[in-house]
């Protein structure tokens, strides 16, 4: 009989999948082949995936130290609280088991508005924390609650409405885009579909009424507001002033913040310094906490790229549309899709690769730029995210994100017909 905490095994049926099909095909190809230098190419992926699991973690100490110091002053000079109220209508019906003006609300608030400006470094410690305060109200702790599966399958979707990174590297390959942000509308709406198709999901498993007045207004207002967002920026901007207002306003917002919460802690006469590093300390340990969850994913991933599996996967799904009289100028770009629920940098390097291979103008430069910016990690959120929190029952979390995964591919691929496509 199947229970509710059958979901338990899904990570480790996935991890453990991941090296049985890549030792499998890394021994075909010794037998068929005589590639003797394939078992050396795994272990030696092996050695610098651990290693470089320990590099980044140690990287984040300093990011989020930072950060959690800056969200401690803010927590005590009442912005979290402040936060909260803002949302509190919205967020209090897709997250009714957290209570009113609850930090968490705050947390996750500053999470997802780093997220939507394609702040990375901002969004990990914000998320981690908005973790940690849910943590505290959940009653089984090792299994994922209601709330932070809807607050890591809404984080994992990815919605962004400023790709900086991605815009960063079309610019920084040989040769460079002619216009690095012409992918900016299409990853806009392709992860905006990503999100929704998440939010539908989970609402649907947590049985949350959507169509309810307050969700359905916030939902409508956002969409209007990415609807303005794109007006303004087609109407008035060309691409360098494109380029420089996405600069001004995501470097502008960290620097607001920080402004922000020291202003506040000013008012509220309190030690803003002595409530820094009180916060900050909280970096050091959370990172050294990751570090064998960041192993074991980062080293599975590196297992099943080289041994060659993606290379198989990509061919048979040329040959299968092709077969069936399809398209097939999208499969080039697909390692980037494919790689991205597993691995950020993974994806990263198989973008700049297509670019590189291909061209960042060309159809799949192009589309596999969309494809990063289509959804975030969902594997290494798993991993990390979760870990934090010593939960290892995720429960339907992880294939609630592969659905919105789908989802932001298909948009992407269908946006990047409609845009770049001849």
């Amino acid at each position: 009989m199947k229970t509710e905490t059958d979901p338990y095994m899904t990570l480790n049926y996935i991890w453990l999948a991941f090296f049985l099909i890549s030792f499998g095909i890394a021994f075909v190809q010794w037998v068929v082949t005589g590639d003797t230098m394939i078992f050396k190419t795994i272990v030696d992926g092996i050695f610098k995936s651990a290693g470089d699991s320990v590099d980044l973690s140690f990287k984040l100490i300093g990011i989020m130290t930072l950060f959690l110091g800056f969200m401690n002053i803010g927590e005590k000079a009442g912005a979290i609280r402040f936060l909260s109220r803002i949302v509190g209508p919205f967020f209090g019906r897709l997250f009714p088991d957290i209570p009113k003006q609850h930090p968490a609300m705050g947390h996750m608030m500053m999470n997802f508005s780093a997220n939507l400006l394609g702040l990375d470094n901002a969004a990990t410690p914000f998320g981690l924390k908005a973790m940690e305060s849910l943590q505290e109200l959940n009653p089984k702790k090792d299994t994922a609650s209601n709330a932070q599966i809807m607050f890591l399958v809404l984080h994992a979707s990815g919605l962004t409405l400023i790709p900086i990174s991605i815009i960063a590297m079309r610019a920084a390959v040989k040769p460079p885009a002619a216009n690095p942000t012409d992918i900016f509308i299409p990853c806009m709406i392709a992860t905006f579909a990503a999100t929704v198709a998440a939010l539908i999901v989970v609402s649907i498993r947590q049985k949350i009424n959507l169509l309810q007045p307050v969700i359905l207004g916030w939902i409508l207002g956002i969409s209007a507001l990415i609807g303005a967002l794109i007006w303004y920026l087609k109407t008035f901007l060309d691409q360098p002033g494109i380029e420089k207002f996405s600069s001004v306003l995501s470097n502008g917002l960290i620097l607001l913040i920080f402004l922000a919460f020291l202003l506040g802690g000013l008012r509220k006469k309190i030690n803003v310094f002595e409530a820094f590093i009180d916060g900050a300390k909280g970096g050091f340990e959370i990172a050294i906490k990751i570090i064998p969850y960041l192993v074991a994913m980062l080293v599975a991933i590196s297992v099943l790229r080289n041994s060659g599996a993606f290379d198989f996967l990509i061919n048979g799904l040329s040959n299968l549309f092709s077969s069936m009289g399809m398209r097939t100028d999208f499969v080039t770009a697909l390692p980037t899709a494919l790689m991205k629920p597993l691995s950020g940098s993974g994806s990263r390097a198989m973008m700049i690769d297509t670019m590189t291979k291909y061209g960042a103008d060309s159809f799949a430069g192009r589309l596999s730029a969309v494809f990063q910016g289509s959804s975030d990690t969902t594997f290494y959120v798993i991993a990390v995210y979760f870990g934090s929190v010593s939960v290892k029952n995720t429960r339907y979390a992880i294939p609630s994100m592969l659905l919105a995964d789908l989802v932001g591919i298909l948009t992407a691929i269908t946006v990047a017909y409609l845009f770049f496509g001849t």
